[in-house]
């Protein structure tokens, strides 16, 4: 579904790398988490495969073309981007009205997919009579309403109360386990990451470039099976951790080395004395 082979990304005129010779394969129906230092370029990554930016060097396909203004990809980003002056469901219908769907369709397939994730009881509010994780739920909801093959994910619950973000995990699963749509999901959280993917994906920062692959093999469906207690998740959740702070630590100690050398005349000598 997704293919990125040897991509790299650099900003300002060349001055800052981004990303650097990143390869790997997302296929149809799966469900991959991307996690990495600050810095690593994730965010970066998920706009190129939405065709918000262009690779420097490398190709990026979809369904095994170039990415660009399409319905088979939606994006939900960190804070929900609702139009304040539409209602909940005027929000979703707006979208449908762009692929020229008719107004009864529009209103009917809103109201389903508000009762996806909990919210058919609040169609007629608008936006900031909501709380932030109900405005989620509809990001949600009006990324799903155009019903993509590929569902891009930038912490999408980063913001939110750990109940809160409990729940929409589980929501999402369970619309993920009934579409089987694509999804790669950008996350810091390393228990996150486990629950909801089949694979993580580890990258390394500036620039971003690809450190590990791993596997998540356990019980399905996870919001009826759990995985923390399990001795495998404790397993792979730990050895994402010490990755990620092998990279934190080699990252600290490589500025720390490049703030003395900075303070270094060409010979050698310490200029800050």
């Amino acid at each position: 579904m997704i293919s990125l082979k040897g991509v790299s990304k650099s900003f300002g005129d060349g001055r800052v790398r981004a990303l650097e010779d990143i390869s790997f394969d997302v296929a149809p129906g799966e469900f991959v988490s991307l996690v990495g230092p600050s810095g690593c370029g994730k965010t970066t990554l998920l706009r190129l495969i939405d065709g918000l930016t262009e690779a420097d060097e490398g190709e990026v396909l979809v369904k095994g073309r170039p990415p660009g203004p399409s319905t088979d990809i939606a994006m939900v980003f960190q804070s929900a981007r609702l139009l304040p002056w539409r209602t909940i469901a005027g929000n979703i219908e707006f979208v449908l009205s762009l692929r020229g769907l008719p107004k009864a369709e529009r209103q009917t397939r809103a109201r389903s997919l508000l009762g996806a994730v909990g919210l058919r009881d609040f169609a007629e509010a608008y936006p900031h009579q909501l709380s932030g994780g109900m405005q989620q739920r509809v990001g949600l909801a009006r990324a799903l309403a155009v019903e993509p093959e590929v569902l891009l994910m930038d912490e999408p619950f980063a913001a939110l109360d750990a109940m809160t973000r409990e729940t929409l995990r589980e929501e999402l699963l369970r619309l993920w386990s009934r579409r089987k749509m694509a999804i790669v999901f950008v996350t810091h959280d390393i228990d996150e990451a486990v629950i909801l993917s089949q694979r993580v994906i580890v990258l390394r920062p500036r620039p971003g470039r690809m450190d590990t692959i791993m596997p998540v093999d356990l019980p399905e469906p996870r919001w009826e099976h759990d995985p923390r207690g399990q001795p495998a998740f404790a397993a792979l959740r730990q050895a994402l951790w010490e990755r990620i702070h092998a990279m934190a630590r080699d990252g600290a100690a490589l500025e720390e080395l490049a703030g003395a050398l900075s303070g270094m005349g060409a010979d050698g000598d310490d200029q800050s004395r």
